[in-house]
């Protein structure tokens, strides 16, 4: 079996494609600073949920990547918080 046979891993991924299609919509001068912050938080959720599957012979590796990949969906959900409250009219579409 592959990672990408993973539930968890297909619903993360395509919320990584819909979270980078919204962060290019918001303003010039926020992407490189919130913009860029919500794509790399996004893709680390997708990208250790992957290297934590590559590593599931090892328990404890597999369980730390884990850990990392459900920090980062926080991150990501913060990023999201200040989008809505920011630019509430971009987070509607």
């Amino acid at each position: 079996m592959s990672y990408q046979k993973l539930h968890i891993y297909n619903i993360a991924f395509e919320l990584f494609i819909e979270t980078h299609h919204l962060s290019l919509k918001l303003p010039k001068y926020e992407l490189y600073e919130l913009g860029s912050q919500l794509r790399r938080s996004s893709d680390s959720v997708v990208t250790n949920i992957a290297e934590g599957y590559g590593r599931k012979n090892y328990k404890g590796d597999f369980i730390r990547f884990l850990i990392y990949s459900q920090a980062s969906c926080d991150e990501t959900v913060s990023h999201l918080t200040k989008i809505m409250i920011l630019y509430p009219d971009i987070a509607k579409t």
